[in-house]
């Protein structure tokens, strides 16, 4: 048993109490092995402003709850549940006699819930704040709205090893206590991955040459169980088939060069020679038996390699450890608004919990860390809020029950706010559940959700099954939060009724399987749960043999009324869902020719979603509970083909069209689809004359260059917003937008000038102008530019400057031609042309145009549209 004074935490305890004396909140940095989880609870248990009353410390993850308690009750010399107790989901160890209560984060957000004014509570401890886990976040801002409201002695520390300590102690206003942490230097190395190496692979390479390398055990993190069970397959092959020889040990020195060193303890690779070498997992899924198996030291003369997940970052200690392996990989929740689904992602760990890993090698001595990512790679500072990043229906839920029913919970202390627009989402969806009413107040439904503890989705199917049922909803809770404990080929199962059968297969005989095809231990795992969820329905007896065909989906379809799905008639494979997007099964799918369907869990991807789990349900159970979600409707259709508006009877449920029949379009009907198609088309999309065009140009030039006027704006912009008023008259009647036109459209256009207007517009921007030579010619307006003129050269003689329009403020651009009608010139200066240009294009153009005139004196020469008469 270690003693208090072992912890470099110790020097600051005397300092930490007295804070909490005089401050009701204190932000406590301390780095891993420093004893804050452990020794700070112990120390404050003597203090006079706790009067009895209980310590309450908040642990991100069950494995670190239960160790923390076991390790504070061995110091003192007594039983987990007497003066230190633990309290996790489904499972308990305290009495009357607990002082000290180590919790997940839900659990505490239950409790003040449950008593706002957390009577007998004077102390509550936020481990490893720097997780920053929903549920921890969710009860830190409960747990200062109460201090701030109903408990000013409620004190409150905020307590981790790698946290933003000033951005913490403002928001909290606190005092901030830094701790030194016990550690030995540790090397860092980037050991690179071989060519088509994956990752498993490379981890379990570099833990066989950490082994060789180092003393002590070995300490992997990979990012999930599955990559632990691969890698611990592919370390106990090689080491049963090739153990750590010595040759191969300095093929692996030889390969890093010499800064490698050589292994000190020759007889530590003669005890791998012998197979005296454990490779252990360690991953929340674990049963208690086998999590408290990772944390207790291995027998003398074993070596060991744990593989683990971030459970292994904080608050749990791994005796032993000289060699961390880190994948650099971490497995979290992120949500995809697009699927409404929370899926677990593979992600880049931050460089913080790099630095907490790779710590864990010199716990004890020095150690080694080897990082399996390029030295060159930069990560985040910090882990991103999983407020940030999640589906909020849990925390909406928490909210209403809280008393706040709208915004975005701003009332709160947040350290940083759940985004809106998921928190609306979220609120729509609880809507939809029952959960809430359509001002936000919780329901009774909501209630007993909220009581339940499960996901809000799996609590509304819970609450809304009958009574006999829910034996089987206490499976479904379970199976729905945990991995699929299909293996092989069954792993590849879509059909969410084969898990529920494995289950009860493996419960009724309890057997290897019983069919095959399942991990026991997974079954095993999910059979606890199930345990714990009968016992909050109050279930006495588990669920068995094959359920009806129906009963699954029936069940879930409560929880996910947005994912029905109904098959497509020309496609077996392709489903619509209630929301309207599509879905498909894969071609190996167990669920072909089902009709209806609850899909459970989708990919999403950009036309149809790909369906991973789903569940038939019977169309006459969606009748009698969903009823008003079933409705016949007339509905209008854009025929692109036709250009045409097309109108229909629909019968539907939700989005999903059950039958649909051709009725005729009223001129009601057809106006608001035919302006919706224009909209959806773009202004371009109507029959636009050539006539048409250049009114509107001259409109908007206009309107740009003579703003005191106030006239229009027909920008496509604002022709779209404007539709109704000035196109609605003109296509009133119609049925299809082909029927518009072009003259209706250019009268349409002309209308929205009136007289005096229109006026304006011929005077100042003219469609055409008159040119010496008596012809009138056509002035071409673009956005942004001077209306062009093109006219022939010899049909300016005589002008001496450039034409203007808009009451003289914008001079004409000229395209001087030649006789045959191609550019010579381009100018706004004639003026200049005629003293400057005009004598170099006469001498080059009089030869090839020798009937048309070319005076020496273009200011006084006549205009002509002609040539020469022959002969002169």
């Amino acid at each position: 048993m270690n003693s208090p004074a072992t912890f470099p935490i110790t020097s600051l305890l005397p300092e930490i109490c007295a804070s909490l004396a005089a401050h009701a909140r204190l932000v406590l940095e301390a780095p891993p092995g420093a004893g804050k989880t452990t020794q700070v609870p112990l120390a404050l248990l003597s203090q006079p402003w706790l009067a009895g009353q209980k310590i309450l410390m908040l642990e991100p993850r069950r494995i670190a709850a239960r160790a923390a308690a076991q390790f504070m009750s061995m110091q003192l010399g007594e039983e987990v549940g007497r003066t230190v107790g633990y309290r996790i989901r489904f499972e308990a160890k305290t009495s009357a006699a607990t002082r000290i209560e180590v919790v997940t984060e839900g659990i505490l957000t239950r409790l003040i819930q449950d008593d706002p004014e957390l009577a007998g509570i004077g102390v509550i401890l936020f481990d490893e704040f720097h997780e920053r886990h929903l549920a921890g976040d969710l009860g830190a801002a409960f747990a200062l709205d109460v201090q701030g409201t109903l408990r000013p002695d409620l004190r409150i520390v905020v307590m981790s090893a790698t946290l933003d300590g000033e951005r913490i102690a403002k928001w909290l206003d606190a005092p901030r206590i830094s701790s030194p942490g016990r550690s030995f230097p540790v090397r860092v190395e980037y050991p690179p991955a071989r060519v088509q190496e994956g990752t498993e692979h490379h981890v379990a390479r570099v833990a066989r040459q950490a082994l060789q390398e180092n003393d002590g055990d070995v300490l992997a993190f990979l990012p999930g169980r599955r990559e632990i069970a691969r890698t611990q397959a592919i370390l106990e092959d090689a080491l049963s088939h090739s153990p750590l020889a010595a040759g191969d040990g300095a093929r692996v020195r030889a390969e890093r060069g010499a800064s490698a060193r050589p292994n000190p303890h020759p007889q530590a690779l003669s005890r791998g020679e012998r197979g005296e070498v454990e490779v252990v997992a360690l991953h929340g899924e674990l049963s208690l038996a086998e999590q408290q198996a990772a944390l207790s030291p291995a027998e003398p003369g074993t070596r060991r390699i744990v593989l683990a997940t971030n459970v292994a970052e904080s608050s749990v200690t791994l005796p032993g450890i000289r060699a961390v392996v880190d994948s650099g990989l971490a497995r979290e929740p992120r949500f995809d608004p697009n699927s409404g689904f929370t899926r677990l992602e593979t992600v880049n760990i931050s460089q913080a919990s790099a630095d907490q890993r790779a710590g864990r090698a010199g716990r004890v001595a020095e150690g080694t860390a080897y990082r399996l990512w390029p030295q060159s790679k930069r990560l985040d500072a910090s882990r991103t809020a999983e407020i940030a990043q999640a589906e909020l229906s849990g925390l909406a839920l928490e909210l209403a029950a809280w008393g706040i029913t709208a915004g975005g919970g701003s009332d709160l202390p947040w350290l940083d706010p759940p985004p809106v627009g998921a928190l609306a989402q979220a609120r729509e969806l609880l809507v939809q559940l029952g959960a809430l009413d359509a001002a936000g107040r919780m329901t009774s439904l909501g209630r007993a959700m909220l009581e339940l503890g499960a996901a809000p989705r799996l609590g509304a199917a819970a609450w809304r099954a009958e009574p006999e049922l829910r034996a089987l909803v206490a499976d479904l809770l379970a199976l729905m939060e945990a991995r699929s404990p299909l293996r092989g080929e069954q792993a590849r199962s879509d059909d969410f009724r084969a898990r529920v059968t494995a289950l009860h297969a493996w419960r009724d005989r309890r057997t290897a399987g019983a069919r095959g095809g399942a991990d026991t231990g997974a079954l095993a795992a999910i059979e606890q749960a199930s345990k714990g969820w009968r016992r909050r329905l109050d279930v006495r007896s588990a669920a068995s043999g094959v359920p009806d065909s129906h009963a699954v989906g029936d069940l879930l379809l409560h929880a996910f009324p947005d994912r029905v799905a109904r098959r497509d008639d020309g496609n077996p494979l392709r489903y619509t869902l209630a929301n309207g997007r599509g879905a498909r099964l894969h071609e190996n799918t167990a669920l072909h020719g089902e009709p209806w369907l609850v899909a459970l869990d989708l990919r999403f991807e950009a036309r149809d979603s790909l369906i991973l789990a789903a569940a038939p349900v019977d169309l006459r159970v969606l009748e009698r509970d969903y009823p008003a979600q079933f409705r016949s409707e007339r509905v209008l259709r854009w025929n692109d083909e036709r250009n045409a508006v097309e109108a229909f009877e629909e019968h539907r449920f939700a989005a999903i069209v059950l039958d649909r029949r051709s009725v005729p379009v009223t001129p009601e009907d057809a106006l608001p689809a035919l302006l919706a198609a224009v909209r959806a088309k773009g202004i371009d999309a109507l029959p636009w004359s050539e006539h048409a065009r250049r009114l509107r140009s001259r409109m908007q030039a206009l309107r740009a260059w003579m703003p005191e006027l106030g006239l229009p704006d027909v920008s496509d912009t604002a022709l779209l917003g404007t539709l109704e008023a000035w196109l609605g008259p003109y296509l009133n009647g119609k049925r299809r937008l082909d029927a518009l036109s072009a003259e209706e459209l250019s009268q349409a256009l002309g209308a929205l000038f009136d007289y005096e207007q229109r006026r304006q517009l011929d005077a100042q921007v003219p469609e055409s102008l008159a040119v010496p030579s008596g012809m009138q010619r056509r002035l071409e307006y673009a956005e942004g530019e001077p209306p062009v003129l093109a006219v022939k050269l010899q049909e300016l003689f005589g002008l001496a400057d450039t034409p203007r329009v808009a009451n003289g403020r914008i001079p004409v651009t000229l395209h001087l031609l030649s006789p045959a009608g191609r550019p010579i010139q381009v100018t706004q200066d004639l003026k200049g042309f005629w003293e400057r240009t005009y004598p170099e294009v006469k001498k080059e153009l009089k030869g090839r145009y020798p009937r048309h005139p070319w005076p020496d004196d273009p200011w006084t020469a006549a205009p002509t549209h002609r040539a020469k008469p022959r002969g002169t």
